[in-house]
């Protein structure tokens, strides 16, 4: 037990680099290799294709994936584990076996299952009113099962929906024999699985400062180096592309969060007292994290099937946007006549250029996105009547595509269940039956503050110390006015800031990475250097996201503080209505608006632009006590 339990990722979503499987187990020694597969899209994706097959419902690419590797994964004496089951955890187990069987290997295969409550639906009261039965009804299972079918001798666990980490926390339970309350060394795990399972960006995709780490080679899957006490080193295979800092650490721990209080199944995390320290090259360590027990009720994936939608994008050029853009919408408008679809949404994305020296310098898309319970308002009827427009619309008409049906969509909505409604149950590989048990003790999540316009989310800020000051700044004045240029004469004396500021992008100073969480949206934000945060932190209130991100002032945000990994959180309600396949965004699961934050004009000042080098462990590591100098926040 002395040595570390190295578990690899293979898969951060269904569809990601199929040669992963085979380079991870190719690349160097694993203990246990996991995937990822599911997302709440992705169920909606498995629950269409059982409807037409019921002995679909699984990730096939895993099948096919197997059947180049799994030989390989006997030989190395490397476990699998992965929820690529979905909706049908045994009957890909059952196609697993017969793979093994075909190709002549001797593999133990088991599943976990108790997942989908499809067939108590209504006695748990998971319809909706305005979608009626659901489609599909998961619950997030923990890590016991699959701890209990590795404990049985399985070589392959497969499991439905299990959250993320779980395919990790599950492996180092059962390899160090944690109890059920190890509350620290299961949240500690919980960080480990949350780094790994989204694959390749925790080495350095989707990274904000991508150009520090360009590598002609892509980037490869991350490796946690468990430890029995639940403490880890994050890593990746010698050779492969990519980084593993702590900054590409810490863009993966802020993806798709919400309060430092991180609930799941098996532990609650306290992602607050995470801290994290360059190890050497390509290899951080994560310790000090804290747990608590897991709340009383177990979160439920549902999605409806919502109606049918349909799009099409107009192509303006030249002069007169705008006079193009309301003449197309009064055409539609008309087209549509009294029965216009449920939802009709316009989007124009793009601004032309003056004196354009190219075509697409003078190009404006317009984007209409109609939605319906009647696939025929928004099937042809909808996309012919845009195309008779092209020799009776605008001048220049031309579209992005040619007249289509529309297809249908789901409507995302989390749930919550006792966790005694939820039966969970491990199958080994010798089909023995074994019930998981929930856990026994639970604790309550921190009250949550009231919604409003203002900086929230204090209940759990306040479990820091120091806490935060929570200072409103009011704007500096640049009399320069040109990005990057020192405001002459201007001296910002705000708490946290220093000296002159500069004009430029947000990005010069701070990387964010952004997700989906069903209709909501999160943005991590994080600075580089010490001196950085202390301007960050009291700068990045609600109002100021607000005044950066106009669309987001419409919706109840929360902010959230992590002064140990110098981030700041917030989760924005609703902004991507009712998940990925409703909604209408042109970014409809938010990843690109950290991004669009980074690109924002600010006053910085101008004594903390220095960037820290890349791998620097002066510059990247975490203060020990997990706060930064002298208390300042």
């Amino acid at each position: 037990m002395s040595q570390p339990l190295r578990v690899g990722n293979a898969s951060g979503f269904y569809g990601d680099r199929f040669s992963a499987v085979r380079e991870m187990l190719e690349g160097g020694p694993l203990d246990v290799l996991t995937g990822d597969y599911l997302a709440e899209l992705t169920m909606l994706i498995l629950g269409r294709g059982k409807m037409k097959d019921p002995d679909a419902g699984y990730a096939t690419t895993f099948l096919r994936q197997m059947e180049e590797s799994l030989g390989l994964a006997v030989e190395r004496g490397t476990a699998i584990v992965t929820n690529a089951g979905g909706l049908n955890p045994r009957g890909l187990a059952e196609r697993l076996r017969e793979l093994a069987a075909r190709l002549g290997i001797e593999v133990r295969v088991a599943h976990v299952e108790g997942d989908d409550l499809m067939a108590r639906a209504e006695e748990l009261g998971l319809a909706d009113s305005r979608y009626g039965a659901p489609l599909t009804a998961n619950a997030y299972l923990g890590a016991w099962g699959i701890a209990e079918c590795l404990q049985a001798g399985a070589d392959v666990v497969v499991t439905g929906r299990v959250t993320d980490a779980s395919l990790v926390v599950g492996p180092a339970a059962a390899h160090f024999g944690w109890a059920r309350d190890d509350w620290d060394a299961l949240a500690g795990a919980t960080v480990a699985g949350h780094v790994l399972e989204c694959g390749a960006q925790a080495t350095g995709g989707n990274y904000a400062f991508f150009e520090e780490i360009y590598n002609v080679k892509a980037p490869g899957f991350p490796i946690a180096e468990i430890r029995a006490d639940g403490s880890s080193v994050i890593t990746k295979h010698d050779g492969t592309g990519g980084a593993v800092t702590t900054e590409t650490v810490t863009a993966q721990l802020l993806y798709e969060i919400g309060g430092p209080s991180y609930a799941g199944p098996d532990v609650t995390t306290r992602f607050d007292t995470i801290e994290l320290a360059q190890d050497g090259p390509d290899r951080v360590r994560i310790s000090g994290v804290r747990g608590t027990p897991p709340p009383p009720s177990t979160k439920v994936c549902l999605n409806h099937l919502g109606g049918h939608r349909n799009e099409m994008t107009f192509v303006l050029t030249g002069l007169g946007i705008e006079a193009k853009a309301e003449s197309v919408k009064a055409h539609m408008a008309a087209a549509f006549g009294d029965a216009p679809p449920a939802r009709v949404e316009w989007t124009l994305l793009g601004t032309a250029k003056p004196d354009p020296a190219t075509q697409g310098e003078a190009t404006v898309l317009l984007r209409c996105a109609v939605l319906d319970p009647d696939p025929d308002k928004v099937g042809r009827a909808f996309s012919n009547a845009a195309v008779e427009l092209a020799l009776a619309g605008y001048p220049g008409f031309t579209m992005t595509s040619p007249p289509g049906k529309g297809s249908p969509y789901g409507v995302y909505t989390p749930a919550y269940v006792p966790n005694e409604a939820v039966e969970h149950v491990a199958v080994t590989h010798e089909a023995a039956r074994i019930p998981v048990p929930p856990s026994l003790a639970t604790a309550p999540l921190p009250a949550t503050a009231p919604l409003s316009a203002t900086e929230v989310g204090k209940e759990d800020v306040a479990a820091q110390s120091p806490p935060a000051r929570g200072v409103q700044p009011t704007p500096s004045v640049n009399h320069a006015g040109h990005a990057g240029e020192v405001g002459q004469g201007t001296v910002d004396n705000r708490p946290g800031a220093q000296g002159p500021v500069v004009r430029g992008p947000l990005g010069r100073v701070v990387g964010a990475r952004s997700g989906d969480k069903g209709g909501d949206a999160n943005i991590g934000v994080w600075a580089r250097t010490d001196a950085q945060w202390r301007w960050l932190e009291p700068f990045l209130t609600v109002e100021r996201l607000n005044e950066l991100l106009p669309e987001t002032r419409d919706h109840a945000v929360r902010r959230y503080v992590l002064p140990n990994l110098r981030a700041v959180n917030f989760v924005i309600e609703g902004l991507l209505q009712e998940g990925v396949s409703a909604s209408t965004r042109f970014d409809p699961q938010g990843k690109a608006l950290g991004e669009w934050l980074r690109s924002r004009l600010v006053d910085v000042p101008e004594s903390i632009l220095v960037s820290p080098e890349p791998g620097s462990k002066t510059e990247h590591s975490v203060p020990e006590n997990g706060q930064n100098p002298e208390g300042v926040l």
